[in-house]
């Protein structure tokens, strides 16, 4: 069975590429292309096999970053650094293009999120005269929790796929999966529960071939998307949970 889906999550190559600048905590202006490169592809790969609707334009930003890198592993002219780095004096940088446009997406992406809080808070705002609403009582209002992007599970769901490549038999029969996202969101929640509410990201992957893989990964998503669940990291490059939200009494 063959899965399309488009999610909203995904603005471009370029909030990916900010995604893993961030995470891996490179210096903007001096960007490790080999590094950056090699964690861009194995996301595209992971993507590819979700066969997400938008991997058109993500593999074309990845053929600029084969070029830049390339650019950067040509050999020194006379003249340049006897130690064979780039002599950014003499040539252009080929990454400086890649890094305006970087900069220039991040104060867009920056200045919407502002005008995104900014609209939210408007929206707590009527001009209703004022009422007594001591009869309804104390109204709470819980903090926002500060969740995994999706750009996280795709580099959690790519380490599991090449962690099951590894010990995957020389064998393997063809079996047809005949469950839908909405029995697969079901099963993700009783295995939750079974485990106390709570378990690791990874445990909801032992067992399946490579459409079962896929069809999980899409239901936890429309989990996480409907507020059922939380996936959670405590710091960085830590293991994945997934939890049962519960709603404060």
């Amino acid at each position: 069975m063959s899965y399309k889906v488009k999610l909203e999550v995904f603005e471009g190559p370029l909030d990916l590429l900010l995604h893993l600048i961030n995470r891996l905590e490179i210096d903007i202006y001096d960007i490790p292309m080999a590094e950056l490169t090699a964690q861009y592809i194995e996301h595209l790969h992971a993507m590819r096999v979700l066969q997400l609707d938008e991997l058109s334009e993500y593999l074309v930003l990845a053929a600029t970053l084969i070029e830049i890198k390339s650019k950067m592993l040509l050999p020194v002219h006379e003249g340049e650094e006897p130690d064979g780095e780039f002599d950014f004096e003499m040539e252009p940088d080929p990454r400086d293009e890649l890094v305006a446009r970087l900069i220039e997406y991040r104060k867009y992406k920056e200045a919407a999120i502002s005008l995104k809080e900014s609209a939210e808070e408007r929206s707590g705002h009527f001009t209703k005269p004022p009422e007594d609403l001591s009869a309804l009582g104390e109204i709470s209002i819980g903090e926002s929790e500060e969740q995994l992007n999706v750009f996280d599970l795709i580099g959690a769901f790519q380490k599991m796929l090449e962690r099951k490549r590894l010990r995957a038999p020389r064998t393997a029969s063809i079996t047809r999966n005949e469950k839908s996202v909405s029995e697969k969101m079901d099963d993700i929640m009783a295995t939750l529960e079974t485990r106390g509410g709570r378990c690791d990201f990874h445990t909801l992957f032992e067992e399946g071939d490579a459409p079962g893989l896929v069809l999980t990964f899409l239901s936890l998503l429309e989990l996480m998307k409907r507020r059922d669940v939380i996936v959670e990291q405590q710091q960085n490059f830590d293991r994945l949970t997934v939890s049962v939200r519960r709603e404060d009494v």
